[in-house]
């Protein structure tokens, strides 16, 4: 278990650094954990700069009062749609529509009041009476906030306007886990506060010690125990670990027997945590930076093997279903970018005759670039090809790939040496990017000897002109 303090100072050196060093760190280190490095902390730094990718580009929630109103809601938060059911978990999404009901139909005056208040105590820097004047506000709302949950759960016409007054897809079950968790903000944060700050392995040596503090009256009982479950699984560098708590509960890996101790939710949270990791490399892969696309698949991978590995799943039990239907996902959303890859690749290196090449024209680099970047996606997927139903078509795309590689890269070499004028740049841009792809596949002694050749053709091309 890592020191808090230590963590913390790491945490905030970490958002210190410059967008592009962050970028690069990250990078270098989800290359050396698929090298397989031995790179002790690296996921807990990647986890700090994946959170902070995500927040950089979140908006900020509007005004000082509502911030501090959400602010015991944040180790809950979940950055996902608000269709997404993540036990446990609110969409932060959600957070305004529930803020602007509040505000326009439960308490409009005081609401307007208080935040007012709460601004003027920011402006002269009291930020303890800020903090004072959100707390007795949140007391108050969540009266408010009780009185119309109540009259709804008797009401359906009541249930059907108070639902198109906050206007989520899931507005009565995300008001009553806000109204849970501010009511009981003070225990969970006496809760968060005794778990230690990152649970590098939740192994024999912890679970025991963290399942008791769960289990003990202090942490809420059966109202706030999915909470706590998810406070955890945020603390811990594999969150998908959090099962191990499950099978500690029930002295087994037996699926049957897990689903019958209240533990058994923590296979739901991981499921949907997995969800989550899928509709981020979605994104991810949509974005065409791919930034995270290696770490992403990495944690998918991991918990995907973890869950298989410790639960003994009872064939077509509801959760072995949903973890099949998990790696067909990914599985599927990775297809169409493995398969382009020969295409690709053959379209920048075919030899093509010199009518086709406009004079002094070269390959285009942003091209060139992003197929690199392919060629190391594809090889990343290589890596946790097994476990996400990859295993066939990496193996048949990367061998596509060697096959084609070596004779094109050859040819290029010769066409380069015979190139007149006109046509030279081109064919250079061509072998200079044979050499890049090789060196992604083949490794550096091979490009070191591509380089080599291309060199020798240069120098006989530059003989045969003097001559």
């Amino acid at each position: 278990m890592a020191d808090g303090a230590l963590v913390e100072r790491l945490q905030q050196y970490l958002r210190d650094l410059s967008p592009e060093a962050r970028t690069l760190l990250m990078t270098e280190l989800e290359r050396g954990l698929l090298r397989g490095a031995d790179m002790p902390g690296a996921e807990l730094v990647l986890q700090v700069l994946r959170r902070d990718a995500r927040e950089n580009v979140r908006p900020k929630r509007p005004g000082n009062l509502a911030r501090l109103f959400f602010q015991p809601l944040e180790p809950l938060l979940v950055d996902d749609t608000a269709t997404h059911n993540h036990p446990g978990r609110i969409s932060r999404v959600v957070l305004e529509p529930v803020w602007e009901w509040i505000c326009r139909d439960l308490m409009p005056g005081e609401a307007k009041a208080v935040t007012d208040q709460v601004a003027r105590a920011f402006e002269e820097g009291d930020s303890d009476r800020a903090e004072e004047l959100a707390r007795a506000f949140q007391d108050r709302a969540a009266l408010r906030m009780e009185e119309a949950l109540a009259a709804a759960k008797s009401d359906d016409k009541v249930r059907r306007r108070l639902a198109g007054q906050i206007g989520t897809p899931r507005a009565i079950q995300d008001a009553t886990a806000i109204l849970t968790i501010i009511k009981a903000r003070q225990q969970l944060a006496a809760f968060g506060a005794q778990l230690p700050n990152h649970i590098k392995t939740l192994d024999d040596s912890n679970v025991a010690t963290i399942k008791a503090m769960i289990d003990s009256p202090a942490a809420g009982g059966p109202t706030l125990f999915v909470y706590v479950l998810v406070m955890t699984m945020s603390r811990l560098a594999a969150p998908w670990q959090l099962i191990r708590l499950a099978t500690r509960a029930a002295g087994t890996d037996n699926a049957s027997r897990i689903s019958e101790t209240p533990y058994a939710v923590t296979i739901d949270i991981v499921l949907a945590e997995i969800q989550r990791m899928i509709g981020e490399l979605k994104g991810e892969l949509r974005s065409g930076q791919g930034l995270a696309v290696g770490a992403l698949l990495k944690s998918i991978h991991d918990s995907a093997r973890g869950l298989r590995a410790e639960i003994n799943f009872a064939y077509e039990s509801p959760w072995a279903r949903g973890l099949a239907a998990l790696r067909t996902q990914v599985s599927d959303l990775l297809k169409g970018e493995i398969e382009t890859l020969p295409g690709r690749v053959r379209r920048l290196l075919r030899a093509r005759p010199i009518k086709e090449i406009a004079p002094n024209s070269t390959l285009d680099e942003n091209d060139v670039r992003e197929t690199e970047a392919q060629i190391e996606f594809v090889n990343t997927c290589r890596a946790y090809a097994g476990e996400l139903a990859l295993s066939e078509l990496t193996t048949r795309t990367w061998g596509d790939l060697e096959h084609y590689l070596d004779p094109a890269t050859a040819a290029l070499v010769e066409n380069l040496r015979i190139a007149g004028t006109s046509d030279r740049p081109f064919r250079q841009s061509q072998l200079d990017a044979a050499v890049r792809f090789c060196r992604k596949v083949f490794g550096e002694d091979y490009a070191a000897l591509m380089l080599k050749a291309r060199d020798v053709a240069a120098a006989a091309e530059r003989k045969a002109a003097k001559a």
